[in-house]
């Protein structure tokens, strides 16, 4: 019998497992969080809650927990790997019981002992650990790692076998397959894995496979092509017999979509930089009390349209850094890093000062990172659609900083960032926002330079780090 059959076993439990797992880890920490708030500070309340009061609190709670979790991944068992989902969890939890002490002081008018909500969120990152590493055997055990089989072409299969390689907790490539040997032989050796990865192939062989895995019940795994991002989101027409894909292709974003993202922009950026404006100062006095130096660094970057502009940021390195060791990228240890450039880089805090270009309508607070021009001509060389990218302003975060890696290709942070522009909204921007602060420091979460991207050396700028 073949694999992709034996492997079914479990498979058409997978929600039922994920739901009882989910819920399971929900209704404790709901349970922890009512003893902490009918016994540590709804008796010592001017006015006390009544029973549906009580329920009430503990319902709020636990929708807003709801919501965080399912917007940072916290829930994601089998997707994310187990530190990322301790993580991703506990981000949720720490927003939500911060809400709840608030929301306590709010209510009462008066500041109580938030020592108790600190406990509970310490419990609550046992309950997390313990949850994580129980529910990942359960899950392993029910749905054990795919060996999966890859088809390929003619383009480079690194960068997807090690990626794929990185998760042998869900995936395994047992065996590649050129598409040279025909689509029968290619079905033939198919039906003995738990599935085929389909690579960056020709869309007509492509389509094929995907037709007949369709009609096998073989599951399949399609690298997309930057038309399948634009096809995607198309609107779907049913005015005629026939369905039709409509892309309308407008440049850019509706006017009336313009209008409320730089209302959003100016409105939180202002507000942040009030809020930053002490740690800007202090930020600012530690690197001239350094050297001596400016405090900001600028660079010329793109944005819509091509249109050069100015970016700023904190300056992290000596003056005239290349001039000392030549145009060679800053690693962690670098000399020519200042001693506040180490904290700021880490912390993305030298990024601060973009909140100007926001203000300025150079960049947005949410759109594709901008690259220099020097760089982008080259990317544009090997990927002309790269370009694409600039029918929006640049971002302060992006689609492909929250769900790209630190070393994503240029081409994936293409498909990335056309995800974002194909699919608006000021939603989108809102939960990218709220979505930001979890992978600030997550260091595979950032983007890094390519392996044999650079043809010309002098387009290394020290300063430049994990855009």
């Amino acid at each position: 019998m073949s694999r992709n059959i034996d492997a079914r076993g479990f498979e058409q439990y997978k929600r039922l497992v994920k739901f009882l797992g989910s819920a399971a880890i929900i209704l404790i920490e709901c349970a922890v969080y009512y003893h902490v708030w009918m016994n540590c500070y709804n008796k010592n309340m001017t006015e006390a809650f009544w029973k549906r009061g009580n329920w009430l609190i503990v319902g709020e709670y636990l929708i807003i927990l709801l919501f965080l979790l399912k917007m940072y991944g916290g829930l994601k068992v089998g997707i994310y790997k187990y530190w990322n989902l301790v993580y991703s969890h506990m981000i949720a939890l720490l927003v939500v019981n911060v809400f709840a002490y608030v929301q306590v002081v709010l209510f009462d008018k008066r500041i109580h002992n938030p020592a108790a909500l600190i406990v509970m969120t310490f419990v609550d990152f046992l309950l997390v650990l313990v949850w994580a590493k129980m529910f990942k055997y359960i899950y392993t055990f029910f749905f054990p790692q795919k060996k999966l089989l890859l088809i390929y072409e003619n383009t480079s299969l690194f960068h997807l076998i090690h990626r794929i390689g990185e998760r042998e907790d869900k995936y395994e490539i047992t065996d590649m397959v050129s598409v040279d040997e025909g689509i029968d032989k290619i079905m033939m050796r198919a039906q003995y894995f738990d599935g085929i990865i389909i690579g960056d192939i020709s869309a007509q062989l492509r389509n094929q496979l995907v037709k007949i895995c369709y009609e096998k019940n073989i599951r399949s795994y399609t690298v997309p092509k930057v038309s399948d991002i634009l096809l995607r989101s198309s609107v779907e027409l049913n005015i005629f017999d026939s369905p039709l894909y409509l892309s309308r292709n407008t440049y850019g974003l509706a006017w009336d979509q313009e209008v409320v993202k730089r209302a959003l922009d100016l409105m939180v950026s202002g507000l942040m930089l009030l809020l930053t404006s002490p740690f800007m100062g202090i930020i600012a006095l530690l690197i001239k009390s350094t050297d001596h130096g400016p405090v900001l660094y600028k660079q010329i970057r793109l944005t819509k349209d091509g249109r050069k502009f100015s970016i700023y940021k904190f300056r992290t390195m000596v003056i005239d850094a290349e001039k000392i060791s030549g145009p060679v990228k800053a690693g962690d240890k670098d000399p020519r890093v200042l001693p506040i450039g180490h904290f700021l880089r880490a912390t993305r805090l030298d990024e601060l000062p973009q909140l100007i270009n926001i203000l300025k309508g150079d960049m947005s607070l949410v759109g594709p990172r901008p690259e220099r021009p020097e760089l982008e001509a080259v990317i544009v060389k090997n990927i002309p659609e790269f370009k694409y990218r600039l029918k929006v302003k640049a971002g302060l975060t992006g689609y492909a900083q929250i769900y790209g890696r630190y070393c994503t290709t240029s081409y994936d942070k293409l498909k990335l960032d056309l995800t974002y522009i194909r699919n608006y909204s000021i939603w989108m921007d809102l939960k990218l926002v709220l979505m930001t602060p979890k992978v600030l420091f997550m260091k595979e979460s950032t983007d890094g330079f390519e392996d044999g991207l650079w043809e010309d050396p002098a387009l290394i700028d020290p300063e430049e780090k994990n855009d």
